[in-house]
């Protein structure tokens, strides 16, 4: 965290702090460490944040520079705000900056696996950047997951995951792979005011009163980037109504609301996920998925990784994996020696796995294995 530099703009630096950024003390003066080689480009050296997100982070950092930079410790980087959007890694420009509650900021990987439950052997994973959600990243996952599954054999039926993979977007990509979704919705997700009815066939809401309310347009929210339609009603239906204080509040002249896009495919994922084969599939996910996370970080070195730039970092999530694979394959395998290393079919599971995250280079003569 040391290493982290700002982002510049196109301008001058000195005028582009003053412009658009409060930060901690220490940035508007010369960074206290260089790195000794810049492995990041232009794109990553740049702000590409837009006003609205710069707006946020001022803000955001107006209030962190006045709390902190009167404590102790508040001259190190890892004590302040620091944004994805204002601050880069020189020394590895592929790491992002994410924070869990209760834990410090750090440059982080974010690793997605996925996770067969009825023997719970690894069946994908993958390193991302971390700065992105778990959601952005379930649709790639499942398209790969299903292409290695059907060239085994494999039926690939249900999908379970937790809370952070759900999105509209989500549950239709898997309705339109042919695969149940059974992950919870997000908190945030509402399927418009509590005491209005909806009409799927008019697409509608009536709100208490009876009054129409009508779909308008649609959009794309740009916070969340996420498609919605918008209702809204006309002034004349709500200016005498005897609610309208506690509906449209002070100053509103006119019931406006959005709803996800997706609303029909979260009703259908929802009844899913309430079911009692819902019930069961949660219970499976976290007997048989969350343990495997706890083995790779614990016991299969995936805590700190020791490698720079995501394709180094993708390589250890899958040996840590083919490690955690070959372990239940001694497990299951009754045709195995004492040992287990001697067996033909052992060798053969090895040099295969190996020759998939390596590529054709096992064939040169030079690389020999003792199978």
């Amino acid at each position: 965290m040391d290493t982290l530099e700002l982002k510049v703009a196109e301008d001058e630096l000195d005028e582009h702090l003053g412009k658009v950024r409060a930060l901690s003390s220490m940035d508007k003066e010369v960074p206290h460490r260089k790195s000794k080689g810049d492995r990041s480009d232009k794109g990553q050296r740049s702000v590409t944040a837009n006003d609205n997100e710069l707006s946020a982070i001022k803000g955001r950092n107006k209030k962190w520079a006045k709390d902190q930079d009167q404590r102790p410790g508040a001259g190190n980087k890892g004590a302040k705000y620091t944004s994805n959007k204002t601050h880069y890694s020189p020394t590895d420009p592929d790491a992002r900056i994410s924070v869990k509650p209760g834990k410090a900021r750090k440059l982080n990987y974010l690793s997605q696996l996925s996770v067969d439950t009825a023997h719970h052997v690894i069946t994908d994973i993958r390193a991302y950047h971390a700065d992105g959600k778990d959601n952005q990243q379930l649709q790639d996952i499942v398209q790969r997951l299903q292409r290695r599954l059907w060239q085994q054999g494999f039926v690939f039926e249900n999908c379970v995951a937790d809370t952070g993979y759900s999105s509209g977007e989500n549950y239709a990509f898997l309705e339109n792979q042919g695969l149940k979704s059974f992950i919870p919705p997000h908190g945030t997700y509402k399927g418009g005011p509590t005491d209005f009815i909806y009409n799927e066939t008019a697409d509608h809401y009536i709100c208490p009163k009876g009054k129409v309310i009508p779909f308008t347009k649609e959009f794309l929210d740009y916070r969340t980037k996420t498609k919605k339609k918008e209702y809204r009603a006309r002034k004349q239906v709500c200016i005498d109504c005897p609610m309208r204080g506690g509906c449209l509040g002070k100053s509103a002249q006119e019931k406006k609301f959005s709803v996800t896009y997706y609303r029909a495919e979260y009703q259908r994922n929802i009844v899913r996920a309430n079911s009692k084969q819902g019930r069961y599939m949660k219970g499976k996910r976290q007997s048989t998925v969350e343990p495997v996370f706890g083995t790779l970080t614990q016991f299969m070195g995936m805590r700190k990784i020791n490698t720079i730039g995501i394709k180094q970092a993708n390589k250890v999530m899958h040996l840590s994996a083919i490690a955690y694979n070959l372990k239940k394959y001694l497990k299951f395998d009754q045709k195995l020696v004492e040992s287990g290393v001697g067996t033909p079919a052992f060798a053969t599971l090895v040099k295969s796995a190996l020759k998939l995250l390596f590529g054709p280079s096992l064939n040169r003569p030079k690389l020999a294995f003792p199978f």
